[in-house]
């Protein structure tokens, strides 16, 4: 293996970590990888009973989503930054636009626009199906264990 395929090979992969079924509150909540780029990434919720804030109308709990955009968003920052890097959530502010439908997956899309040496800048979305019909907004910052570069 040459050096350009052992940069490629330490390269962070999500589908690949998702796959391993990493032990975690994301395993338990059923959070799963559906799709990323560069510096993006959407996880995915499958609706489940154990979800469910609301028994009289079956709508998911907001604490579910949170966890799952605090997932997304970190991915993103280790999509942009080419690895998995210890970061803890400095800020994550979330608004709710409305709840989710009942029976539906909820999709958790993050993306990374800005990185510093210890500050890591996102934002995303979460959606039930329609990206122009949000269920939820966010922005957060991460900062890094020792530093991103």
């Amino acid at each position: 293996m040459n050096e350009d395929e052992a940069a490629g090979a330490r390269r962070f992969d999500p589908k690949r970590l998702f796959e391993s079924r990493f032990a975690g509150h994301g395993a338990t909540l059923g959070i799963d990888y559906h799709d990323h780029g560069s510096d993006w990434a959407e996880l995915a919720l499958p609706y489940a009973e154990k979800l469910i804030g609301d028994p009289a109308s079956g709508v998911i709990a907001s604490g579910p989503i949170l966890a799952l955009m605090d997932m997304a968003t970190s991915v993103a920052v280790w999509l942009k930054v080419g690895m998995f890097l210890p970061h803890a959530t400095l800020d994550l502010r979330i608004d709710y636009l409305r709840p989710a439908k009942p029976g539906g997956t909820v999709i958790g899309r993050g993306e990374c626009y800005r990185i510093t040496r210890s500050v890591a800048f996102v934002r995303g979305q979460a959606h039930d199906g329609d990206p122009g019909d949000p269920v939820a907004n966010v922005a957060a910052t991460f900062m890094a264990a020792e530093s991103y570069r």
